[in-house]
């Protein structure tokens, strides 16, 4: 009888342990935000246009996760959401243009805690460059 409770007692506290989960999508939280562009001209170097931009994919990565987790294209709005999130720490990133030659895209992070199951997080908008002439 005693052997038959430790062994339900170590599946028990198995499970609880299994069933701990950390950052990723399956929860009721949503991080929502946008993206703000300034488009430059290529010769001269000056400011065409600039407001909130569409069809720029936002990615995410859940925790300290290797990788990209999901990513996101912004509405004609410039507004991105990642919807169904768990508590956790998450990492959104986009990407922008430089201005030096022969350099690759900088990335724009910006990281933050989901503490309540059902939080709602809207972050400062991501400011980028782009050249989209």
């Amino acid at each position: 009888m005693q052997k038959t409770f430790i062994i339900l007692s170590i599946l028990f506290i198995s499970f609880l342990l299994a069933c701990t989960k950390g950052p990723g999508t399956g929860g009721r939280a949503t991080i929502k935000g946008k993206v703000y562009a300034r488009n430059y001209q290529s010769t001269p170097i000056a400011i065409a246009d600039s407001g909130y931009l569409g069809a720029q994919k936002v990615f995410i990565k859940y925790g300290d996760q290797v990788g990209i987790g999901n990513d996101v294209d912004t509405d004609n709005e410039g507004i991105y959401v990642f919807p169904y999130l768990r508590k956790g720490t998450y990492t959104i990133y986009t990407y922008s243009k430089t201005f030096q030659n022969n350099q690759l895209d900088s990335v724009v992070i910006q990281t933050i805690t989901i503490a309540d199951r059902k939080e709602t997080v809207e972050l400062p908008d991501f400011e980028i460059i782009t050249f989209k002439n």
